[in-house]
C-alpha cells in the first residue's frame, strides 16, 4: 500500500507534496508517489508549456500511460526540468502528468495509476489556492494547469481529498477571499516539517513553495514575487494546510467544468482564453519571445550589488520586506543560467539578508 499525491500545478507543487506527505504521514510506510506536471518557469525550462514523455530520455514506465521520472532521466534540449534532480534528492517516486490529451487523457492516466498502485489515499494538492478560483478573478494568472487536474480528479471513481497549502501564496487569489472556500486549518507547518526538503530549497526556483517553507520557519512580512513584482503577505495563515470540497471546487471553477470532455491541450487552452481571458502558455510564449531579443547582463559583482541596492531602495518604498531569488534574477536583468550564481554571490556577500529560502530586503535607508 502507498499514497498518491497529485501536484495540481506542477513546478513547486511537487516539492510541497513531499513536504505535506512528511507532515501528514511521517514515517508511516513508504513515501508517496507524486504525480506532477513537468512544467517549470522559463528560468528553468525555456520552452513554453508543459513537457511530455517525448521531451525526456530515460523515463521508466509505471503503466501504459504513466511514466516515472528517475534521477537518471534527462530532458531533451532545449527543454529543462527540475524533476530528475528532485527524484535524486527526495525519496518519492515522481510520475509525469501528460496533458497533451486534455482532461480526459489526464483522468485516464490517474485512473491507470490508481489501478496499478491501489493507494490507501489520493490527495490533490495546490499551493496558494487558485484551484478554488471561479475563473473571472482579475488577479488570476495561471488557471489552466490547476483546472486540468481538478477536472481530471473529479472524474475518478475514487475518493480524492483536495488540500490547499499556504492560502494566497501564489499571488493570484488573496487569502481572505479563500476563507469561505475551504475548511479550517488541518495542520500548521513548522520548521520541523521543512527539514526533509531543506536541501531542495537551496536550488529549486518555486516561489510559492519557497514562501510556504519560509512561513513555516517563522518569516513574516510582505514578499515581492514574479517578474511583475506582486506583493504577497507572509502571515501566520501562510503556513497552514486546509481541506476543501472537491465537488464544490469543480462547481465553482467554470474552466474546470468546461475542460471535462477535452481531448487535447490545444482545446483546453482555448477554453482558458474564452473563460478566464488568458492561458499561461500564451504568457510564456510571449515572454520567451521577448527574452530572445533581450540579452542578459553580465554577472559583475560590483555592478550587481549596485543594482541590488537600487532595487532594494525602491522595494522599501513599496513596503516590501522580502523577495525571491526568481524575482531578483529577473529584476536585475539576468537569465535562468545566472540565477544560481547570483544567489551564491548575494549570500556570500550579504549572508545576514538570507532568510532561507528568501532574500530579506535591507533595512538601510
Amino acid at each position: 500500500m502507498t499514497r498518491l499525491i497529485v501536484a495540481a500545478g506542477g513546478g513547486g507543487d511537487a516539492v510541497a507534496a513531499s513536504m505535506v506527505d512528511a507532515a501528514l504521514y511521517g514515517d508511516s510506510g513508504s513515501p508517496a508517489v507524486i504525480l506532477t506536471y513537468a512544467w517549470d518557469r522559463l528560468l528553468v525550462d525555456p520552452v513554453p508549456g508543459p513537457r511530455g514523455p517525448d521531451d525526456f530520455k530515460g523515463l521508466a514506465p509505471l503503466t501504459r500511460s504513466v511514466w516515472a521520472v528517475p534521477p537518471t532521466a534527462r530532458p531533451i534540449a532545449p527543454a529543462g526540468s527540475t524533476l530528475p534532480r528532485l527524484a535524486s534528492e527526495l525519496p518519492h517516486t515522481f510520475a509525469l502528468i501528460d496533458p497533451r490529451h486534455g482532461a480526459e487523457g489526464v483522468a485516464h492516466q490517474i485512473t491507470s495509476l490508481v489501478h496499478h498502485l491501489n493507494p490507501e489515499s489520493i490527495d490533490l494538492l495546490d499551493v496558494g489556492g487558485d484551484i478554488l478560483a471561479k475563473g473571472d478573478e482579475p488577479t488570476l494568472r495561471s488557471p489552466l494547469a490547476d483546472a486540468l487536474t481538478l477536472s481530471a480528479c473529479s472524474q475518478l471513481g475514487a475518493c480524492v481529498r483536495l488540500l490547499i497549502a499556504g492560502p494566497g501564496l501564489d499571488g493570484e487569489i488573496p487569502a481572505e477571499d479563500l476563507a469561505d472556500r475551504m475548511g479550517p486549518p488541518a495542520l500548521t507547518l513548522t520548521s520541523k516539517h521543512i527539514e526533509p526538503i531543506s536541501s531542495v530549497l537551496e536550488w529549486h526556483p518555486s516561489e510559492a513553495t519557497g514562501m510556504l517553507a519560509a512561513a513555516a520557519r517563522g518569516v513574516r512580512g510582505l514578499c515581492e514575487v514574479r517578474d511583475a513584482g506582486l506583493p504577497v503577505p507572509l502571515t501566520d495563515q501562510s503556513a497552514t494546510l486546509h481541506e476543501a470540497s472537491l465537488d464544490q471546487a469543480l462547481h465553482r471553477n467554470e474552466l474546470a467544468r468546461a475542460l471535462l470532455t477535452t481531448k487535447t491541450l490545444t482545446e483546453a487552452e482555448q477554453h482558458s482564453r474564452e473563460i478566464c481571458g488568458c492561458s499561461e502558455i500564451d504568457y510564456e510564449r510571449n515572454k520567451a519571445s521577448r527574452r530572445a531579443t533581450q540579452p542578459a547582463h553580465k554577472l559583475d559583482p560590483g555592478r550587481t550589488l549596485h543594482r541590488l541596492d537600487e532595487f532594494e531602495a525602491a522595494a522599501r518604498r513599496r513596503g516590501i520586506t522580502h523577495t525571491t531569488f526568481r524575482r531578483l534574477t529577473e529584476a536585475l536583468g539576468f537569465d535562468g543560467k545566472q540565477r544560481q550564481p547570483l544567489r551564491d554571490l548575494l549570500i556570500s556577500r550579504r549572508p545576514l539578508q538570507y532568510e532561507a529560502p528568501l532574500w530579506r530586503i535591507s533595512g538601510d535607508a
